[in-house]
């Protein structure tokens, strides 16, 4: 009996203290780090993937003259695309829908790295004239 009355006493505390500690915890929140929203013209790299000469020049000017920062351009190691591709390299960068615009295209894919030291890549296409090319009603004063 001295048993049974110590070993209902001990159960009924244990039971206590772990309803208490259980009930002391709080559920931990992930939270997902986002990427800073940078409020400037973002830096952006033109690589010339379609295999035409000069491409790469032609799409940094016209870029320029659209109010983009293009940081570098060269020949991309493939020559072979057909349609301009934007790759977001900074997903949370302000400026993508516009630069999308500007090349006319909705061929554009996200790539994140924390090593990316630009804010959106350009693979220029076999399409390029036609984005750099003025659109109807305006002039090439060049």
């Amino acid at each position: 009996m001295f048993f049974r009355a110590h070993f209902s006493f001990f159960a009924v505390v244990a039971v206590v203290v772990t309803s208490l500690c259980l009930c002391g915890c709080k559920e931990e929140k992930v939270v997902e780090e986002k990427q800073p929203v940078r409020h400037y013209k973002g830096d952006i790299e033109v690589l010339n993937s379609c295999g035409m000469q000069g491409a790469a020049a032609k799409m940094r000017a016209y870029l320029r003259e659209n109010g983009f920062d293009v940081v570098s351009y060269r020949n991309d190691r493939l020559q072979n695309y057909d349609e301009t591709i934007l790759v977001l390299r900074n997903p949370e960068w302000e400026g993508a829908k516009a630069l999308a615009k500007a090349l006319k295209t909705e061929n554009v894919m996200t790539v994140f790295s924390k090593r990316a030291v630009v804010d959106a890549s350009v693979y220029i296409g076999k399409d390029f004239e036609q984005i750099v090319k003025p659109d109807q009603g305006e002039t090439d004063d060049n």
